[in-house]
């Protein structure tokens, strides 16, 4: 874990569609301030509004994770944050020129391979970290999403579909750049051939293809080059979990349980460990010596109101107006 907060030496650039509207992208990801965040810009519009990748700016969780401020939105932005978190980025300002983070292959591998080869570069301010001391769940139907106290950050996941090459899969990592460079990035998004050609009758998955998804029919894996992991799919759905979480505004310390959980249960998990501000608290990382420790930042979470990153806040102890990013 690091003391320090981290941005990135130098802009880097992307190109591709987006998943669902199918129109082409032009993204980059800019060097920024630090307690500054990851921050969204529409270069596209004359207003040029900012959109903080935070809890409170969720407006659709359906297919994908939506970002939206003024009635201006960002969509399918799972799979970029969870390069950036993964990749251990803690300030970033995201620029595009349209209203959905380009697709790519389908993973967030091509976003953490450029990441890792600009590297990043240490800043001033010390990394603030949400620590869980007490268990927080969610439960809706036969989906669940727990996380537990746990000294770093570990997720479980297990999903089961009713297709022989899914079926039950189960995996259980701890998180580190490393961990998430090599043992996820590269996982895929995934779909079912039916339900594609549902959602392209409804005007969505109108920029997918085989050459960013994994698409899988009664048969079998439509991809040619077939799957990247025996398990992709459970891979892919801790890629999802890892990005969404990173809009509670800083990293989180637990081990997140997740049992059939999509974007939907994320958030849900996320609105839920808000609420329970006497389950987690404000940490730093500090050097004892030869040995590193965690420290308590404040008394009382319900007290640190305006001390800290507000995303993390009720709205009412924490005005929107307070998150801004620096270019």
């Amino acid at each position: 874990m690091d003391i320090f907060q981290h941005t990135i030496r130098k802009s880097v650039s992307f190109a591709g569609v987006g998943l669902h509207s199918g129109n082409p992208v032009h993204l980059y990801i800019k060097p920024a301030a630090p307690d500054s965040g990851i921050c969204f810009v529409r270069t596209d519009l004359d207003s040029r509004v900012t959109i903080p990748a935070s809890l409170h700016r969720i407006s659709d969780t359906r297919l994908a994770t939506t970002l939206s401020s003024e009635d201006i939105q960002v969509g399918t932005t799972e799979h970029l944050l969870a390069a950036l978190i993964g990749m251990g980025v803690d300030n970033a300002v995201v620029e595009l020129d349209s209203d959905e983070v380009p697709i790519m292959d389908g993973s967030a591998g091509p976003f953490a391979h450029l990441l890792k080869k600009v590297e990043r570069q240490q800043q001033k301010s010390k990394r603030v970290m949400l620590k869980v001391t007490k268990e927080i769940s969610v439960k809706n139907g036969t989906s669940e999403v727990r996380i537990l106290p746990y000294d770093g950050m570990k997720v479980t996941c297990n999903i089961d579909f009713d297709h022989d090459m899914i079926q039950k899969q189960s995996l259980s990592l701890e998180i580190t750049p490393e961990s998430f460079f090599q043992e996820i990035a590269s996982a895929r998004t995934f779909g079912f051939l039916h339900e594609v050609e549902y959602m392209r009758q409804n005007g969505k998955a109108l920029g997918g293809s085989l050459d960013n998804a994994v698409v899988v029919d009664q048969d079998g894996v439509l991809n040619v080059e077939g799957l990247r992991f025996s398990d992709e799919f459970v891979r892919h759905k801790i890629l999802d979990l890892i990005g969404d979480l990173a809009l509670l505004g800083c990293p989180v310390l637990g081990h997140v349980i997740a049992s059939k959980a999509g974007h939907t249960q994320h958030f849900q998990l996320m609105k839920a460990i808000v609420g329970n501000p006497d389950c987690w608290q404000f940490v730093n990382l500090t050097h004892n010596g030869n040995e590193s420790t965690l420290e308590k930042m404040v008394s009382s979470t319900r007290e640190v109101r305006n001390k800290i990153k507000p995303f993390l806040l009720p709205p009412q102890l924490a005005p929107f107006n307070r998150a801004s990013c620096s270019i």
